[in-house]
């Protein structure tokens, strides 16, 4: 059996954006952390608000570069593996992009340039503008970059003449239907991932008696965040679901393992879709639970994966499971986070071992949380690549597979490379620990030297 040209680019383009956006998402969570501690150093002057800057902020240059390095290669790919796809919907997605590099990365690299080597050199107002310019940039990018997406999940604002997509409206394509509701989402997302690598650096500086004042400070930070962003998830990801049901229907279904739509949703805590008889194999399931969530009725009816032709239908088990992870996790969270505030409340945070010890060891769920969600989001899409507009399988550049796979397997070990690289470099800067931002003494040669020349 020969290779297929299309499903190599479609597992090399989810490769790299896998990889890829495990670090944006970090440097939104930390950018607004680190944002939060420039102002509140600017504020009340205190030193370890100041100390943590400088430790977050080079955390956060590794990340950035990272996200820089592995992001350029997906550019490249709109015109190597999908020029079909360029061809026929540039035209509305190429200025998105674009805006994000103009508007967001200059921003973010500028001023992050100020938060590394400003120093003592720049008065403190700048260096809290420059924390909070970073900060902005890194939502402005997600701005784009999921205005972008979205509009391929629910175009709008647009026209087709000879088979190329012209836009007719930017309001509508950039504020397009399943936009406002995927940008919360992916913005609380960023922030619970950088809040539960906070929680875990504290608590692991706390439980090695390390730093103890900035590992408290970061705890309590990091609590009174995800306790309220953890639950708010919850809330976003169920206005989200409704969006996408009205929208993307078939994704719903394969979230759910729903085969017949004249029949109550039942919700399945566990079971494997089988795709060939239509069912769901060892099932453990909630009866109407899914009808409750989706329409709020007890009996109420929503669109199965049987309502449309096979090959209409997305690959069920990548996003049936992928729901599942994220759900997990998402409830993990809540439960860490709310539990982390009880500890708090009744003065036993910093002396309860067991759960600093937890808490350290899962700094990673917010990473996994991510990537489960985009593989719901953009296997869920299938078959198209742009909703309704074009198939996937249309948009493939006419590329031999030989070529394809070739690429995939020089970016698994270039990208595997680069992310040992930097993640060598993130766990050196922790295990170093936090140090003073102020600038190293002045080589006493140097120092007399400079007096003479005074004098």
């Amino acid at each position: 059996m020969g290779l297929d040209p299309t499903l190599l680019a479609r597992i090399q383009f989810a490769f790299t954006v896998s990889f890829h956006i495990i670090f944006p998402t970090f440097t939104i969570g930390v950018a607004a952390y680190l944002a939060t501690l420039e102002v509140l150093w600017g504020w009340t002057g205190a030193e370890r608000y100041k100390r943590l800057a400088a430790f977050w902020t080079k955390i956060f240059a590794v990340s950035f570069a990272m996200g820089v390095v592995s992001g350029l290669v997906l550019s490249y790919q709109f015109g190597t593996n999908w020029s079909r796809f360029s061809a026929t919907v540039g035209n509305v997605v190429g200025p998105l992009i674009g805006y994000e590099v103009l508007t967001a990365f200059f921003l973010e690299a500028t001023f992050l340039s100020v938060l590394l080597f400003g120093g003592e050199r720049v008065p403190r107002w700048l260096h809290v503008f420059s924390g909070i310019a970073v900060a902005f940039g890194t939502a402005l990018s997600a701005f784009w970059i999921l205005s972008a997406n979205s509009w391929m999940q629910t175009p709008a604002g647009y026209t087709m003449q000879g088979g190329v997509a012209f836009p007719l409206d930017w309001w509508a394509i950039i504020f397009n239907p399943s936009f406002p509701y995927r940008l919360a989402h992916m913005l609380d997302a960023s922030l619970l991932t950088g809040g539960f690598v906070v929680l875990a650096i504290g608590a692991r500086y706390l439980l090695a008696n390390r730093h103890v004042e900035e590992a408290r400070t970061m705890l309590r930070m990091a609590i009174l965040l995800t306790s309220v962003l953890a639950p708010l998830q919850l809330l976003i990801g169920d206005q989200h679901g409704l969006n996408t049901l009205k929208y993307q229907p078939m994704k719903i279904a394969a979230i759910e393992g729903h085969w017949d739509g004249s029949k109550p949703g039942a919700f399945e805590i566990f079971a494997w879709p089988d795709e060939k008889t239509e069912t769901n194999l060892l099932s453990i399931a909630i009866p109407h639970g899914s009808s409750l969530v989706l329409t709020h009725e007890w009996n109420g009816l929503f669109p199965g994966l049987k309502s449309v032709p096979l090959q209409d239908r997305p690959p069920v088990k990548n996003v049936f499971f992928g729901f599942r992870i994220m759900l997990a996790i998402g409830f993990y969270m809540i439960a860490a986070a709310l539990f982390g505030a009880l500890l708090w409340w009744r003065g036993r945070l910093f002396e309860t071992r067991w759960y600093l010890t937890i808490v350290a060891n899962t700094w990673w769920v917010g990473f996994v949380a991510v990537i489960a969600g985009w593989t719901v989001t953009e296997g869920g899409r299938q078959p198209w690549i742009v909703q309704g507009v074009l198939r996937t399988a249309d948009a493939v550049s006419p590329v031999p597979a030989g070529s394809v796979l070739t690429t995939l397997i020089l970016f698994v070990v270039v990208y595997l490379t680069v992310f040992s690289f930097g993640a060598y470099f993130i766990n050196r800067l922790i295990a170093r620990g936090i140090q003073d931002r102020t600038l190293p003494a002045r080589p006493p040669e140097l120092a007399s030297g400079r007096a003479k020349f005074e004098s």
